[in-house]
């Protein structure tokens, strides 16, 4: 051990306790004796301390007194308190004084190094074990990239990517990080690939099997529950990539059992105005167009594009003879999401409630306008926290616990997901063409790069048609879209910000999970 880990041992009988610490001095560790809580508080004055063990029954200030006292001048110093009494309010007592661990007498050396260990060491042998174990995932993974993965493997592969960016996103080892990144891109551009190569088929019933999709999701998990005796809630977080939602499954998991946790694709192009009416149609754009053109606004029109959801929520129950009361609210704000909040009671014997939650679509655009919002968000880690301290202090989460109590059926989803990007690639057009970095639509696009997924012919992947020669653009992996005129500028505000539209793991693939409360 390079750096002795200090140990500061409170006990009125320390002397009985010699054999322990030869032992842990053996072992490399720096041990200080005290006899009472007096005594405690006054080393700890004279120097700094890794962990305090501390004797519960002490001549004097008691270990509870003086764990309170520590607490007020030694915040961050971890205690372990070590008693001989098993009485149950001690050890609440304890507990309640936010104590790292709690031993009762007799202990054994071991067990205080297993203590130790646990709570000094604890991110040291995290790092190095979950370092290890991707050193021997990678040639795995590796592997499997070499290989034809079908839409259900892919799914599997994101699934195991992004298990292991959570898994090292704390981990000090700068390399390891940089090596699953560069394997991560590597799996972004194969699955741009393949979704190039099979994505018209899944659209044109030329594929043997194709996956759940934004239009299907509904018809195929939700609309099943319907009438079972349940009040259904589908909750949609706009722009809710799948590692932000295993960010926030644990809270969500002490209210209820995550009953399915599955993945499905988004529709492109991967944005709200195309992927949510889909999924709230059950039809493709283009079949929205033509059989609601009230209900559908196209790129060059005036006017809200996503106005129209719960109308075409109506149309798609009505055509499949469900005819039930359903409510539909899109939340903005705190205040209109408290008010939800407060008339969940009555919502509660309403037999299918959707609820649209905007707050991360709102975060990735601010990301990109904010300064401040950059430096909170300015990576995928960091954009998961901000995500994360939102759910904990939201409305979201008081509605959910709610729901639990009244057992209600609920379901989490999104409509698409969002990507970091990098790249940009020059594309050129007439003043018509679509704004999004994403993804384009214009009739006169001219482009060099090969990383490109150009569809000439909208209506082959079901896009409104906007004139005869309108053709659809998307941008694959951390690519995005520039125009040469001030090429600069525009390159360096967009670059590193998440921005959603076209072809990658995080936009397409997107978290559908059925929840039962506990």
């Amino acid at each position: 051990m390079t750096n002795k880990i200090k140990i500061l041992w409170a006990d009125d009988e320390i002397d009985l306790l010699k054999p322990h610490i030869i032992f842990l001095e053996q072992k490399g560790y720096d041990v200080t004796t005290v006899k009472s809580g007096n005594e405690t508080l006054e080393e700890l004055e004279k120097q700094i301390f890794d962990i305090v063990f501390l004797d519960e029954n002490m001549p004097g200030l008691t270990g509870l007194e003086t764990i309170m006292q520590i607490k007020q001048k030694f915040a961050s110093i971890p205690i372990v308190m070590i008693t001989k009494s098993e009485e149950e309010h001690i050890m609440e007592d304890a507990i309640g004084a936010n104590i790292k661990d709690y031993l009762i007498k007799p202990v054994n050396p071991n067990q205080i190094l297993h203590c130790l260990k646990k709570h000094t060491e604890n991110k040291r042998i995290v790092t190095e074990k979950s370092t290890s174990d991707y050193q021997q995932q990678f040639r795995n993974i590796s592997l499997k990239l070499m290989g034809k993965m079908d839409y259900e493997e892919w799914i599997n592969m994101y699934r195991e990517l992004t298990f292991w960016e959570m898994e090292l996103q704390n981990n000090d080892d700068q390399d390891i990080k940089q090596i699953l990144a560069s394997q991560k891109e590597e799996a972004n551009n194969l699955f741009c690939k393949f979704i190039m190569q099979n994505y018209v088929d899944w659209l044109n019933g030329k594929a043997e099997k194709k996956p759940l999709m934004s239009h299907t999701i509904l018809k195929e998990r939700v609309f099943p529950e319907i009438n079972q005796g349940n009040s259904i809630f589908l909750i949609l977080i706009d722009n809710l990539r799948y590692d932000q939602w295993k960010t926030i499954q644990p809270v969500i998991s002490e209210y209820f059992r995550i009953e399915h946790d599955e993945i499905y694709y988004s529709i492109l192009p991967t944005v709200t105005q195309f992927a949510r009416n889909s999924l709230f149609a059950g039809l493709l754009p283009s079949e929205i167009e033509k059989k609601y053109p009230q209900y559908w606004i196209n790129e060059n029109e005036k006017g809200n594009k996503n106005d129209f959801e719960h109308a075409l929520l109506d149309e798609y129950l009505s055509r499949f003879g469900i005819n039930i009361k359903h409510s539909y609210s899109k939340i903005l704000n705190a205040d209109f999401a408290k008010k939800i909040n407060n008339n969940l009671h009555q919502s509660i014997h309403t037999p299918l409630n959707v609820v649209i939650y905007n707050f991360v679509d709102m975060l990735s655009h601010a990301h990109t306008d904010v300064d401040i919002v950059r430096e909170l968000a300015n990576d995928e880690a960091s954009y998961r926290s901000v995500t994360l301290s939102w759910f904990e202090h939201s409305p979201l989460l008081e509605m959910l616990k709610f729901l639990a109590e009244k057992k209600a059926k609920v379901f989490i989803t999104t409509d698409h997901g969002a990507i970091r990007i990098f790249n940009p690639i020059k594309v050129v057009g007439d003043k018509e063409t679509s704004t999004s970095l994403r993804y384009k639509v214009g009739k006169s696009l001219d482009f060099s790069s090969k990383e490109i997924f150009a569809i000439s012919n909208p209506q082959e992947i079901y896009l409104p048609k906007l004139n005869v020669s309108s053709k659809y653009i998307f941008a694959t992996g951390n690519n995005f879209f520039a125009y040469p005129n001030n090429y600069n500028y525009y390159v360096n505000f967009y670059r590193n910000t998440f921005q959603h539209g076209g072809i990658s793991m995080e936009e397409m693939l997107i978290p559908f999970a059925t929840l039962t409360a506990k």
